[in-house]
Parts: C-alpha cells; structure tokens; sequence
C-alpha cells in the first residue's frame, strides 16, 4: 500500500483526531516545498505544524532552539548553542530527571543533518523515514497489534523522555516504538494526558495498515467474546 494511502485509511480505521506526520531526511529540499517560515520552539513543533496540515521543510538552524532535539536528530549546534545544551542537561540532572550516564545512551542518527521535510502523511511529497502516530492507549493498542502482525516488533517497553528520541530509535532499531512523550513535548504539540505515540518505519507503514484491519475485526469480536464471558461468571 502506498504511504499516502496509508495514511489515509490509518486516519480512518482508527478514528484518529490527529493525522498522521511523515517525516523524512534528504539532501535537499524537494523542489515545490518551501522551508518552515519560522523556527520553532523545539523539534516536535514541527510535528504539530505538519498533523495539522502544513508540507514543509527545515534545515539544521531551524532546530537550534532545541538542544536536546537537536542532539537526537544529529544537528551540529554551532559553539554557543553547545553550551545551551550543557546546561539544560546539567539542569536535568539536577533535577534526577535524568542521570548523566543516560544522556550518551540516547538513541541519535548519525548521518549528517541536511533537512528534514514534515507533511501530513497523506499528503507526503516524498517517501517517510518515519510516520508519526498520535493517538489514545486504545488506538495505539491497535496499531502496535498490527505492526506485530507485520513483522515489526513494536510491543517492547514504551519509551520515555525525551519524545524526539523515538525517531532515530525507530530508524535504527526494530521498525516500530511506542513513546510516551515527554513534558517539553506536551507543551510545544498540546498532546493531550491520555494521548501517547506510536512511530513507524516509513518503509513499512502500508504493511501495518493493510493488517491493521485484521487487527480491527478481531478486537471486535474478542470484545463481544469477553462482555458475554463476564456476564455469564
């Protein structure tokens, strides 16, 4: 299945009140897409900007801003953005919101950061790297069962902070991850407490969509199966 299909049926099947975000790392810009006409706060802005259906591009300064997003999407800060992230990460660690030892463990892509295009996924102007999910635990549930039906193995433990990790975590490791945001992610997309991630390898995404519906018509059943099981003990 085509990933702009894809990412129509994912948005229908599951009911979801955000879209799906494709992200992709190029060379260059696509011809036709402009560049992000303001940098934001922190990378996953952009992820807000593109669910509600915005097509665009950044470069490397366009993630400055965010020393921690900039460090998991492999920006190179220049020398006074280096020192930004010193401290927010000196401040984290004085908070025990994280350990030092944790920070070199992140999870980063290490290709050189040339630029990042963001769409909706339906309306990707290239193939996705990544595909973004945001959704309730019940969506999500759904979608890491069909991605496990794919192949992918999704449904290890849930990933934590910082959100932006999980993209370079998906483009090196298993395919498939669930994320439980962090808070600066809360903030600066408006995701809401009872809303959580799923992120997908681009390449793979109409392979999860195309069991996803399997998943669907299963769950329905299991769910009558169990509402008549409890009422009957």
């Amino acid at each position: 299945m085509e990933a702009r299909t894809a990412g129509r049926r994912l948005t229908e099947l599951l009911g979801l009140r955000a879209v799906p975000v494709a992200v992709t790392f190029a060379g260059a810009a696509p011809a036709g897409v402009p560049r992000v006409a303001k940098a934001g706060p922190a990378g996953c802005a952009y992820w807000k900007q593109a669910a509600e259906g915005a097509v665009f591009y950044t470069e490397a300064a366009d993630h400055f801003n965010c020393p921690v997003g900039s460090y998991t999407h492999g920006v190179g800060l220049p020398p006074e953005r280096a020192k930004e992230l010193e401290g927010v990460v000196g401040t984290m660690v004085g908070l025990q919101y994280i350990r030092m030892e944790e920070v070199g463990a992140l999870p980063r892509r290490t290709e050189p950061f040339k630029v990042a295009v963001y769409a909706p996924l339906a309306e990707a102007p290239v193939p996705p790297d990544v595909v973004l999910v945001r959704g309730r635990a019940r969506q999500i549930m759904l979608l890491a069962e069909a991605a496990r039906a794919a192949g992918l193995a999704g449904d290890a433990a849930a990933m934590g902070r910082p959100a932006c990790a999980m993209i370079p975590a998906v483009l090196d490791g298993p395919g498939a991850v669930t994320s439980l945001g962090c808070i600066g992610n809360r903030v600066y997309t408006g995701l809401g407490d009872d809303e959580l991630y799923f992120t997908i390898s681009g390449g793979r995404i109409g392979d999860v969509v195309e069991r996803l519906e399997t998943v669907l018509h299963a769950n329905h059943e299991l769910e009558q199966y169990h509402q008549a099981r409890r009422a009957s003990l």
